[in-house]
């Protein structure tokens, strides 16, 4: 399902942030089979070719889920913080706050609409469109 490093980081997690981060760890490894889940920059991350698309990290609002590319979703429930990346995310203190259908939707574009956040060192900063 997720690799044991997935898991670890969720079950250090508090009870109510555990439940979130297992859903969505499920969710996306169901709806992401390609992609491969492993702890980036000290969070859970997916990559789609070692590029990163989607991930959820613990911060004082709550659990961040964000997409690297979500900016161009055209989704109003996703909230772009950044101006320099094209990133997008919601924040969750719930488990009943995910709405699988919408993270089924957010996780089919974000197959198909990506930046090249691999190369962003080779690129000098810049993002590229894949």
């Amino acid at each position: 399902m997720h690799p044991e490093s997935i898991t670890a980081f969720n079950a250090a997690q508090s009870t109510a942030d555990r439940g979130i981060c297992d859903r969505l760890a499920a969710e996306i490894s169901a709806g992401l089979p390609e992609a491969e889940g492993r702890i980036w920059h000290r969070h859970p991350v997916w990559f789609l070719q070692d590029n990163p698309i989607v991930g959820y990290s613990r911060q004082k609002p709550g659990i961040r889920l964000m997409f690297w590319s979500g900016a161009d979703f055209d989704e109003p429930a996703l909230t772009v913080i950044g101006k320099r990346f094209r990133d997008a995310s919601v924040f969750l203190t719930d488990a009943a706050q995910i709405d699988s259908a919408a993270l089924e939707r957010w996780l089919g574009k974000a197959r198909v609409i990506q930046w090249n956040y691999r190369d962003i060192r080779r690129n000098k900063g810049q993002l590229t469109r894949l």
